[in-house]
């Protein structure tokens, strides 16, 4: 029988009143940004070069890189600064950007150079977005619920990928991409009405993050001195820059293998979102991560890209994103929750922008050589390249258990983890 604190159920988050409210800004929020990456990877695909991957690359690692440029800035500022309020400013700029590229292409001055820019300073403005946006979680539930919580908010990101895309294909087809980030600069209002309208003496924890006084490099010195998290931040490395970079596999795929029009382009994002939300909603059942999971998961994501890659139809390679998707959503999902977990609250906002700047900063560094490997080998060897990512990571966790026995994942207070590296806790296998 469960306790009364873990309230089983797969959307028990959403009884709390702050959850629910943020979660439906949010999900009218995400389905404007899938539209909006679908409408922009097709722009620079079709419109602004010749079906060259290695400017989606490019856009992706401008987009990404930002994560790494401002860790140290980006997690001091979730941990220290009142996070509903930079979340305000942060969602509002990324409106305001979206604005200005839907005006530059509705125009029909848009150049390449243009979408680098605004790549950029997307990427700047969420990298101070995503560590707050995920910390923020923990404030709007509190410890008990939070991995059911991390686990629905995935949901709906995924969720909105159902539906973003192929509305974005229908758009492009219809009346072009500028209206797409029109769209999406309109859907921004949602998640800022909802911020406006959180109960903030229901929120948790905020108060004592903004207390605490550490250093920038906190954070660095926390994680190397927990092998555990080490070991789970370096799986999720090796997924996260050879691994997601679907724009790019799923993009020259399309075009280049199966030559699909945008309809069919934005068609094949939601198929993969079916395989996404379907993870999402497995892992909100759960009440622990486990470590057998993750390398599962691992594990059949690399499969997953394998038979990806030979597919020789459309239908096929549509199924194939299906399994990919669950498996990278449950790998992702079991991170992050497991990160959360382990880690203090007065050193999550640090410890999860280095988790991001793993996450989506690797992307610098993968997706221009995803793309490449796409133009000069070919698409099906780009998922290649995500399948080996996947095998590897899996092999990680793997060697991490032939030594440990165990996965070392407990609530470790700052002053014990810059001491000294902490015993063995509980086994999540």
């Amino acid at each position: 029988m469960s306790s009364p604190r873990q309230r089983p159920g797969t959307f028990r988050s959403l009884r709390r009143y702050n959850y629910r409210t943020w979660a439906l800004g949010a999900v009218v929020s995400n389905v404007g940004t899938w539209m909006q990456r679908t409408a922009q990877d097709w722009l620079v695909l079709t419109s602004l070069t010749h079906h060259n991957a290695t400017a989606v690359g490019v856009v992706m690692a401008l987009q990404f890189g930002p994560q790494l440029l401002f860790l140290p800035l980006s997690g001091y500022a979730a941990d220290h600064l009142d996070r509903r309020r930079l979340l305000l400013a942060t969602q509002a700029s990324m409106g305001a950007l979206a604005l200005g590229l839907g005006l530059l292409t509705l125009s029909g001055l848009v150049q390449l150079w243009h979408v680098y820019v605004f790549a950029f300073l997307l990427g700047a403005v969420a990298a101070f977005d995503a560590p707050a946006r995920q910390t923020f979680v923990s404030d709007l539930v509190g410890e008990e619920d939070l991995p059911n919580a991390v686990a629905l908010n995935s949901t709906s990101f995924n969720a909105a990928r159902l539906v973003g895309p192929g509305v974005a294909g229908a758009l492009i087809a219809g009346v072009g991409t500028g209206w797409v980030f029109l769209l999406n600069a309109l859907s921004f209002a949602a998640v800022l009405v909802s911020l406006s309208r959180l109960r903030k003496e229901e929120l948790h924890g905020s108060a004592v993050a903004r207390r605490v006084r550490g250093k920038l490099l906190d954070g660095f010195r926390y994680v190397w001195r927990r092998p555990d998290l080490r070991s789970v931040l370096f799986m999720l490395f090796l997924v996260g820059t050879f691994g997601l970079n679907f724009p790019i596999f799923i993009s020259t795929m399309s075009v280049t293998v199966f030559h699909a029009g945008a309809h069919e382009f934005g068609l094949l994002t939601s198929i993969m979102a079916v395989g996404s939300v379907a993870g999402a909603l497995l892992s909100a059942r759960r009440e622990r991560p486990r470590l057998g999971l993750l390398l599962a998961s691992g594990v059949t994501f690399g499969v997953g890209c394998a038979l990806a890659a030979v597919m020789p139809t459309y239908w096929s390679f549509a199924a194939m994103l299906v399994v990919i998707g669950v498996s990278a959503q449950t790998f992702t999902t079991s991170v992050n929750a497991t990160v959360q977990l382990s880690t203090e609250p007065a050193m999550r906002g640090r410890v999860l922008a280095i988790l991001l700047a793993i996450a989506l900063g690797g992307t610098p560094l993968g997706a221009p050589i995803v793309g490449y490997v796409a133009d000069h080998f070919g698409a099906r060897w780009a998922l290649g390249v995500g399948a080996a990512a996947g095998l590897a990571a899996a092999l990680v966790g793997a060697l991490y258990l032939a030594k440990h026995g165990q996965l070392q994942l407990r609530f470790t207070s700052a002053a014990d983890a810059l001491a000294s590296p902490p015993k063995a806790p509980a086994d999540l296998r």
